[in-house]
């Protein structure tokens, strides 16, 4: 289904992949309006987040990496208003806070595509799709290495966590970095190296792609 048509204004592209794969970095390379899905995670107080298995690395811990930290409903309701009306209100969450600190007022301005990009994009793909709005799926691939650098160097940059907590979640997701990427192929992405998606996505939006 193209934009524009079925009261449809713009469609998404998601932007999936593993923690530390450069999503964000790429979806501010596109040049579209972008929403944060990462936004719309839980508050740190929300008594239904999950927690990390006892016996796993920062057992009892909040499992910011469970799709149950996430909002999903939200998501898909901000990404369905966007596309059918162009704009739409959406939470600021900060890290550092453990939960939202206001809201932001996102207006695509006339665009025919937009990004949404975050750790549990992937999760959203088959409804989205189900409902005419996806324009494409990609999943981010990386070495494990090298999402593990670029996640704690991140991580320890902007104070996330303790350093030790980084460290131990960095090392639990490296080894998990294969299983995220084929959960998002199950879900509809397909897997792609960063500069692959960057092209993918000017084609589509030039309008020179099938």
């Amino acid at each position: 289904m193209a934009a524009g048509s079925s009261g449809v204004r713009a469609q998404v592209i998601v932007i999936a992949g593993p923690s530390g794969s450069g999503k964000s970095r790429l979806a501010e390379r596109t040049g579209l309006p972008v929403l944060r899905l990462d936004d719309f995670y839980k508050d740190g107080d929300d008594p239904s987040l999950p927690r990390i298995a006892e016996g796993q690395a920062n057992a009892g811990l909040v499992d910011w990496d469970d799709p149950a930290s996430w909002l999903q409903d939200d998501a898909v309701a901000a990404l369905t208003t966007l596309c059918r009306e162009g704009a739409v209100d959406v939470p600021v969450y900060e890290i550092a806070a453990n939960g939202r600190t206001g809201w932001q007022h996102l207006d695509l301005a006339g665009a025919s595509y937009f990004v949404a990009d975050g750790i549990f994009a992937a999760e959203i793909v088959p409804r989205v799709r189900e409902a005419g709005l996806l324009a494409d799926a990609l999943c981010l691939r990386q070495h494990p290495a090298v999402t593990f650098w670029r996640r704690l160097t991140r991580d320890l940059r902007e104070h996330r966590k303790p350093p030790l907590v980084l460290l131990k979640r960095g090392v639990a997701l490296m080894r998990g970095q294969r299983a995220v990427v084929a959960h998002a192929v199950d879900l509809g992405c397909r897997p792609v190296g960063n500069a692959e998606a960057l092209d993918e996505v000017a084609a589509l939006v030039a309008g020179v792609r099938a």
